[in-house]
């Protein structure tokens, strides 16, 4: 008889320790990107690399970013150091080197206290060459509009 009502009581706990698991996910900090994809485009080499994810912490918790890390050593990103807050904003800087020709494709993986652990967003683009006939063109059309 006792082990009968220790096991019931047992399993009143587990159940009761999983509900309690489902109300603390429903109020984690969540993401809400303004792009999840940033396009450079056709940029000359050597150009500004820089550019920015914008989001908001949407969830009911204040969201911590611990890391984030590019693909590669030509991808630099930069995490806010400070929690962003419910309903605040906030921004992932990234810096891609642009001495390197030909077209790019790079991940940016963020990890934090969000609903999604670990989100991934993504830079993607075009290196022309300074001086280049196809980045002249284009300069050509651009400044004709």
């Amino acid at each position: 008889m006792k082990k009968i009502l220790l096991i019931l009581f047992i399993g009143i706990l587990s159940i009761n320790a999983k509900a309690q698991e489902i109300n603390e996910d429903s109020i984690v900090p969540v993401f809400e990107f303004e792009e999840e994809v940033i396009d450079y485009g056709d940029i000359a080499q050597n150009s500004d690399g820089n550019r920015i994810f914008k989001f908001k912490n949407i969830g009911k918790t204040p969201l911590i970013i611990s890391q984030v890390k590019g693909s590669c050593g030509c991808t630099i990103p930069t995490k806010p150091e400070e929690p962003i807050m419910p309903g605040k904003t906030s921004e992932i800087k990234v810096k891609y080197e642009t001495n390197r020709i030909g077209s790019f494709s790079k991940t940016i993986t963020i990890v934090s206290n969000a609903s999604e652990e670990k989100k991934v967003v993504r830079i993607k683009g075009r290196v022309l060459e300074a001086g280049s006939k196809e980045l002249e063109k284009k300069k050509s059309i651009v400044s004709s509009k």
